[in-house]
């Protein structure tokens, strides 16, 4: 991903620390700056703690009373939701800097912050996702299209568990 841009990760009123603890980990792995959510579910739920890789000490976690609040004027606003009239997210242009915004795992954006957005996309599936494999599905299409070729076997290297030593010799 490049290295000058910004990405953020907005959660509505999440309730399930076990999903919020996910996109932590999603958040490290591809490489997000930020997570910020509303409401207080997850916050009398958090000390179920789920971030296995401990990412809340390296990007930070901050509950705020707006999800636009305090953005840079460089942010593009994407929400991620099944909105009639959404883009599909496999022929999206991904901006340089954005705040991808995600709905609660019980209900949706709320229109106001869908009305504000730059864009508004939808992974195509049969049926909604669990909000942690959204997270994920998304940062990884940003990742995968943001990111010039030519990786290998140092990342793997890099990336895996301390108990993965595989090679694959053929």
């Amino acid at each position: 991903m490049p290295t000058s841009s910004m990405v953020s990760i907005g959660l509505i009123d999440p309730k399930s620390p076990s999903n919020v603890g996910a996109v932590m980990r999603a958040a490290g792995c591809y490489l997000a700056n930020e997570v910020r959510y509303t409401g207080v579910r997850f916050a009398r739920a958090a000390k179920y703690h789920t971030d296995t890789q401990n990412r809340a000490r390296q990007i930070p976690l901050l509950q705020v009373d707006d999800i636009l609040t305090s953005l840079a004027e460089t942010m593009s606003i994407v929400c991620v939701e099944l909105v009639e009239g959404a883009a599909l997210l496999t022929q999206f242009e991904h901006p340089q800097n954005a705040l991808y915004v995600f709905g609660p795992e019980d209900g949706s954006i709320p229109q106001a912050v869908i009305d504000r957005a730059d864009s508004v996309v939808y992974v195509p599936t049969d049926g909604c996702m669990n909000l942690a494999a959204t997270v994920n599905v998304v940062l990884y299409d940003r990742l995968a299209k943001l990111t010039p070729s030519g990786h290998g076997d140092n990342d793997i290297i890099r990336s895996r568990d301390t108990n993965n030593r595989l090679i694959f010799n053929k």
